[in-house]
C-alpha cells in the first residue's frame, strides 16, 4: 500500500512507499526535483519537487534507479494531484501472468 499527498501551496508531491518511524538520507535524481529517501537501505519516501513542469520521467528514473515499480508511482502521483491537500492511497497487487 502506498500513500501520496499533493501539497498545492509548495507544489510537491510526498510518496510514502511504507510506514518508517525515521529516515536515514536522502538522494537526489534527476537534478533534484525528484529525492528518494531511505530507511535501512530500502527507499521508503520518494518527495517529488514542482510538478508544474512534469513528474512522470523523472519518477521513472527514479523507479529505474533503485528498482521500483514505475507505474504504480506514476498513478499514485496522479491520484494525488487528483485529489490535493489530502492524503489518498493506493493498493496495488502484483501482476498475475495469464
Amino acid at each position: 500500500m502506498m500513500r501520496a499527498d499533493y501539497e498545492s501551496r509548495a507544489d510537491t508531491i510526498e510518496i510514502a512507499l511504507e510506514s518508517v518511524d525515521r529516515l536515514d538520507y536522502g538522494e537526489p535524481v534527476a537534478g533534484g526535483r525528484v529525492i528518494v529517501h531511505f530507511r535501512d537501505d530500502r527507499p521508503a519516501m520518494i518527495d517529488v519537487i514542482g510538478t508544474q513542469h512534469g513528474f512522470e520521467e523523472t519518477l521513472r528514473r527514479a523507479a529505474e534507479r533503485y528498482g521500483l515499480d514505475a507505474e504504480t508511482l506514476v498513478a499514485v502521483a496522479r491520484a494525488a494531484l487528483a485529489a490535493p491537500d489530502r492524503p489518498v492511497r493506493l493498493d496495488v497487487g502484483a501482476r498475475v501472468a495469464a
